[in-house]
């Protein structure tokens, strides 16, 4: 049928545009006359001229014409309309197609008086030989003759006149001012015409029979040859008569209306027909939608069930809401004679939407597990409804954009007209929220608002859709526990539920500050989480003591970043050496530590006492007790053998009232016996030492380890070694051989490049000269090599740590 579709209506002519061809385009319409000059359509143009374009039906264009419209061809029994259409895909009409369309009606016969209700105009004409308007109800006074004559003489070209009645004043116009205010005049051979747009200054609402109408009372004088005629060419039109009572609408329209009576009796009606979309229908038709019309002596009365065929559903918004609004183009004809006019034909052409009615949408989540897919559905909408653009994390992005967030998203037709969108997303996109629920579960959950527009009206609204997936994909941190003598270490490997757990001893949240502040180490690297504590320290639990050692542990919690719920459990249990609680100094001063063990939870620590009562800790924690004293002091007991002398002295804790202690910790300090004899000696100036250089084969070795501790170092299949910018690297180099503890290793310059060899640019010094470089922003540091069971020559390590870079800019060398 091609893009365009005419169809002749009554006195009407209907073309209608393809919808699928026209959709998504912008489009402007203009009338073409018999010169072939095009008039660009606007709503004022529009109105004047008897023109109507609707945009109805889910994006249904259709544009009617008024067979008396200004464009028209009238010939014989038959007028035709010419139409311009351009169509583009851009509002500034760029490279727009034009298209043409020309169609013919037949149109007659004329009753003497016809009366037309389009949705944007009104439109009366009369035939020139009808009676003159009657006396005392539109003209009071033969003074309306006085307005037309002097034009009449003077302006030859002013052919006629229209003066509006009102209660307190009547108004005339010129032709040419009648137009200028925006209404349309015509006249043929045998026709007056009068077209008043519903926004012209002279309509006035009035009342008939409890009903609004937007009326008009005028008097339109045309010349014919020597004469001056006049003609009532009032007019009116009902805006109001609906009502909607369980599901139905009742549009209520009265009979013989007075403005339009005036002056006549003998009231017959000829003819009353209704019908939907300008199409009228037989009484079969309309039983079988459940109409109902009613023709009652003084009104009309037309009953539609709501969503009924023939009319439509819309989409709308109220509040932000989505809704929905059923809506019909009713249409009502009502012919009648009286022995004023003759014969009358009223024509009301009504569209009528019902209020609007909140609809709730569906979010279906079907999501794929097994392809770790979201797949979510949302509707249903009506065709009128189009997606626009998403939210995701606050960024609004338009649909065919959606897919570089991993958002894939598609529109499901059905059969009734209706749609849906589907939303797809992977379960790994970064917009997808990971909850933890329990163990090897994980939610995954979709948080994204659609914008949508509804057509033609550009009306806007939003969903926001928020759904969850389950899966059995959690992985749990995990932890390694280990001392070194003098502290506990526990290194958590992050698993992917744990991002905004954090870490708590007790109660206690452990924060990098905190954790400074007991000196405690706390470090992160994205990967893996460490903590160190001393032996000796307030968040370490003490069970039990025995002559191999104190057993220690460290109980650490990862809870929940935002409801604080307990998630895991980790800790790390040691023995350590009792020495480590005593010091004995060459002074004879002894300092003890007396520590709390768990299940003692009545013991005062700050209450313990030596077996001298007056003897109190001087230093007192949560869990522990350190007291400083002299051997001669505090009831301390002193032995002697042939070797050593041994001070011994004892920790206790005593209930009130009772002298039995309930806690006793031994301890002793054993000293060497020293003989002291005199020794003759003189001083002597010894030459300075002195190097000689000399050649050999020394065999060295470079090591990495994983912690300040040098106790750990990385294996072969551990390499290659992963570290984030910044964090610590510990290297230690080694003289393997010769093994001779006259010999020292020193290290003189140390530099990185970015392959194995080391003549390679870009280089980057470490150390020079045996130091640290100046010029780094992060110093190497060294470190003191002590004597273990692993290192028996101290002087044969050196330990250095370096902060990891990265080299940048090709082969140019860094200097900074």
């Amino acid at each position: 049928t091609g893009p365009m579709s005419s169809e002749c209506l009554g006195n009407l002519l209907r073309i209608t545009l393809s919808t699928e061809y026209f959709v998504d385009k912008y489009l402007s319409f203009a009338v073409v006359d018999q010169s072939g000059i095009a008039w660009e359509l606007d709503e004022i143009m529009a109105s004047q001229c008897g023109y109507t374009v609707t945009y109805s039906n889910w994006s249904s264009i259709e544009f009617r014409a008024s067979a008396l419209s200004c464009h028209s061809h009238l010939e014989e029994d038959m007028f035709t309309v010419t139409i311009q259409i351009k169509a583009s895909h851009t509002p500034d009409m760029k490279n727009a197609a034009t298209h043409l369309q020309s169609a013919s009606c037949h149109y007659g016969p004329w009753t003497p008086r016809e009366l037309v209700c389009e949705s944007n105009y009104m439109e009366v004409s009369v035939r020139k030989e009808i009676p003159q308007t009657v006396k005392d109800f539109i003209q009071d006074e033969p003074e309306d003759w006085t307005f037309p004559f002097p034009e009449a003489k003077t302006e030859e070209a002013s052919i006629w006149q229209i003066v509006f009645h009102h209660p307190e004043e009547k108004k005339a116009f010129l032709v040419s001012d009648a137009w200028s205010a925006g209404y349309g005049l015509h006249t043929t051979d045998t026709r007056v015409l009068l077209r008043i747009p519903y926004t012209a200054e002279q309509i006035q609402l009035v009342q008939d029979q409890g009903i609004t109408f937007s009326a008009v009372r005028s008097s339109t004088f045309y010349k014919q040859r020597w004469m001056i005629l006049m003609v009532d060419t009032a007019m009116a039109c009902p805006v109001g008569g609906v009502d909607y009572t369980n599901k139905t609408i009742i549009w209520t329209v009265p009979k013989y209306i007075q403005l339009l009576s005036a002056g006549a009796t003998n009231f017959k009606d000829v003819l009353v027909e209704a019908g939907v979309d300008l199409h009228k229908l037989s009484a079969e038709e309309m039983a079988s939608r459940k109409y109902v019309l009613s023709n009652d002596l003084n009104e009309i009365t037309v009953k539609i069930p709501i969503g009924a065929e023939g009319g439509y559903y819309k989409t709308s918004v109220n509040s932000g809401q989505h809704g929905a609004k059923y809506t019909i183009n009713l249409f009502l004809e009502h012919q009648w004679e009286d022995n004023k006019w003759g014969l009358t034909k009223h024509t009301i052409i009504k569209e009528i939407e019902t209020p609007f009615e909140q609809v709730e949408l569906a979010i279906t989540n079907n999501s794929n597990l097994n392809a770790r897919l979201m797949n979510v559905t949302v509707g249903m909408f009506l065709p009128d409804v189009e997606l626009v653009n998403l939210t995701i994390e606050g960024v609004t992005v338009a649909v065919p954009e959606a897919v570089q967030h991993g958002y894939l998203i598609y529109e499901i037709r059905y059969a009734n007209g209706s749609k849906a969108y589907v939303i797809q997303v992977p379960f790994d996109a970064p917009s997808i929220k990971k909850e933890y629920l329990r163990a090897d579960m994980r939610a995954h959950i979709l948080n994204v608002t659609l914008a949508f527009m509804i057509h033609p009206t550009s009306e806007t609204f939003s969903v926001l859709v928020t759904t969850s997936s389950t899966a059995k994909d959690a992985v749990l941190p995990r932890a390694r526990g280990y001392c070194d003598g003098k502290n506990l270490h526990l290194i958590i490997t992050h698993g992917n539920v744990d991002h905004n757990w954090l870490p708590f001893i007790s109660d206690w949240h452990l924060t990098p500050d905190a954790a400074q502040k007991y000196n405690y180490s706390l470090r992160d690297n994205g990967s893996h989480l460490a903590v160190s504590v001393p032996f000796l320290s307030s968040h370490v639990n003490y069970e039990d003591f025995h002559t191999s050692g104190i057993k220690a542990s460290l109980h650490l919690t990862l809870k929940d970043g935002i409801t604080f719920a307990n998630r895991t459990d980790f800790s790390v249990s040691c023995r350590f050496s009792p020495s480590e609680l005593i010091k004995c100094l060459p002074n004879g001063t002894v300092v003890i530590t007396a520590v709390k063990f768990v299940g003692i939870s009545d013991l005062d620590i700050s209450l313990l006492v030596l077996r001298d009562r007056e003897c109190k800790p001087s230093l007192v924690t949560e869990k522990t007790a350190t007291f400083k004293f002299n051997v001669n002091t505090c009831g301390t007991n002193r032995k002697f053998n042939s070797t050593t002398m041994t001070y011994e002295n004892e920790v206790l804790y005593f209930k009130p009232g009772s002298d039995i202690p309930v806690y006793q910790l031994k301890f002793a300090c054993s000293y060497a016996i020293k003989q002291a004899v005199d020794v003759r000696y003189e001083s002597k100036k010894n030459p300075p030492p002195s190097i000689k250089p000399g050649f050999g084969s020394l065999a060295l070795s470079l090591k990495l380890f994983k912690e300040k501790s040098y106790s750990d170092p990385y294996q072969e299949l551990e390499y290659p070694v992963v570290k984030y910018l910044r964090e610590a690297l510990y290297f230690e180099v080694e003289l393997l051989q010769p093994q001779d503890a006259r010999l020292e290793l020193n290290l003189n310059d140390c530099w990185a490049t970015n392959s194995q060899s080391q003549d390679s640019l870009p280089q980057w010094p470490i150390l020079i000269n045996g130091c640290a470089n100046s010029e780094d922003s992060y110093a190497t540091a060294l470190h003191e090599v002590v004597y273990s069971s692993r290192v028996k020559f101290p002087q044969h390590l050196k330990r250095f740590e370096v902060r990891m870079f990265t080299f940048v800019q090709g082969t140019t060398l860094l200097q900074e």
